[in-house]
């Protein structure tokens, strides 16, 4: 909770880790503050629950969720996240090492946006966020955005940065 500062206006918007491997929350927290995010990380579903359901927490712009978790899995955490009308506007990235058609097919289901799978680069990560939150913007450009929603594998991105679409508007 320290992680939390002031500078609102200087950031993009909260980004919330849920991994737990400590060092994919530190990598993450390193890559996405060095592109601008504000983070909060946890490591696991129960404790980000906890924090995200205090009166004084921020909804986030978007949740990275791992899959494989201890107490409580990510489709459950993005499940009851989506049921409070406090996380209607937050975007749910989920971050696995599973890689199947029902996995995927079960986040889409549970409200996922996109799906990376690990090992993942940095660069695959900012830029699906970046996407992402574009995807909110209101406006013109925004709403041209809308309808693209994405996800990627490492072997998508392997020597391009392009993210090969899966997960496509309702």
């Amino acid at each position: 909770m320290e992680q939390l500062d002031e500078r609102v206006g200087a950031v993009k918007g909260l980004v919330v880790v849920i991994d737990d491997s400590l060092t994919i929350r530190k990598l993450l927290d390193i890559c996405l503050r060095r592109a601008g995010h504000q983070v909060q990380c946890f490591q696991d579903g129960v404790e980000a629950f906890r924090w995200l359901s205090l009166p004084e927490a921020v909804a986030p712009a978007l949740v990275l969720v791992d899959l494989n978790l201890p107490k409580m899995d990510g489709y459950e955490i993005i499940r009851l996240l989506k049921a409070k009308p406090a996380f209607a506007q937050t975007i749910f990235v989920i971050l696995s090492q599973r890689d199947g058609i029902l996995d995927r097919l079960k986040g889409r289901l549970v409200g996922a946006h996109a799906y990376l799978t690990k090992p993942f680069k940095t660069d695959q990560i900012i830029a699906v966020i970046r996407t992402s939150l574009e995807d909110t913007v209101p406006g013109p450009q925004g709403a041209m955005r809308r309808g693209e929603h994405e996800a990627v594998s490492s072997e998508d991105t392997a020597d391009s940065h392009t993210p090969a679409g899966v997960f496509p508007p309702r």
